[in-house]
């Protein structure tokens, strides 16, 4: 690859440099992902809703190929902590930075790029889509994150261990959130998502249960329905996947290990990505 400008992550640098040589006469810019599949009439599709419902950005949720039953047991438990921290797809953002997108595939008026300077404002960020998407709704244009799913598909990672190191270091999205926001979430998913099932476990397995205390019941009932309303999620995601792997069904097994990478993430930088040495990133 050609050595990147000072001060650019790669990604939205390629997109930067697509919206630049772009015809002055275009009105929309549709910005998609190497690894996705789109289905015939997606164009047709985004146009109709965008002017219908008058908006000025649109992201789409895609429909998940796994493949491998390792990343089928990881991805929706990671894919999880999106949904307890920002809401489902479709779901109102009740201020700029709680909005929610998905670069893989982006429709947008080149106009509001134009007003906003391109991909400049995510230029330093390793979730540059949902910072160009925050910094776009901050400035009043009205953005949405929909359903996509039989419009495109994604085959993102091909293993356990990819899924892990390459989409586990970008989703605590702190490139687009403020400090304490990045950790409340961090604590949020702790208490709702990463303990739950450890909890009940020893709850039963120590039979605390027969002590009769008060406190004992409060926890094993609200985990219990912790883990009832995970279960619940799971039944609801299972559109957003083509074949599903059994490991698939079991993937709320896999909680505690997805909110660990979320904080793993929160707490360091990545000094490498896709190929590509950003120990310098922002020192320039």
């Amino acid at each position: 690859d050609d050595p990147l400008p000072p001060g650019w992550v790669g990604r939205p640098w390629a997109l930067h440099t697509g919206y630049l040589r772009s015809s002055p006469e275009t009105e929309w810019i549709l910005e998609m992902d190497a690894d996705t599949a789109a289905q015939p009439g997606l164009v047709a599709a985004l146009l109709q809703v965008a002017q219908q419902e008058q908006w000025d950005l649109i992201t789409l949720a895609p429909q998940f190929i796994l493949k491998h039953p390792g990343e089928s047991w990881i991805q929706p438990a990671l894919l999880t902590t999106l949904i307890y921290r920002f809401g489902a797809v479709g779901s109102e953002a009740g201020s700029p930075e709680r909005v929610m997108a998905n670069g893989q595939c982006l429709w947008v008026k080149k106009s509001v790029l134009d007003a906003v300077g391109g991909h400049e404002s995510s230029r330093l960020s390793f979730c540059d889509d949902v910072t160009l998407v925050r910094t776009i709704a901050a400035a009043g244009y009205r953005v949405g994150f929909l359903d996509g799913s039989q419009l495109f598909q994604v085959r993102m990672y091909t293993s356990f261990q990819e899924t892990w190191r390459e989409w586990g270091r970008s989703l605590d999205l702190k490139d687009a959130s403020p400090w304490g926001q990045i950790w409340g979430d961090c604590l949020f998913l702790l208490a709702t998502q990463g303990l739950p099932l450890v909890l009940l476990i020893a709850l039963v397995a120590s039979q605390s249960w027969r002590w009769g205390s008060p406190l004992v019941w409060a926890s094993l009932g609200l985990n219990g329905v912790l883990m009832l309303l995970r279960i619940a999620v799971l039944a609801g995601i299972q559109a957003s996947y083509g074949h599903k792997a059994w490991s698939f069904w079991l993937s709320p097994l896999a909680d505690p290990l997805a909110v660990v990478r979320i904080i793993l993430s929160a707490g360091s930088r990545p000094r490498s990505w896709r190929g590509r040495d950003y120990q310098q990133l922002g020192t320039e």
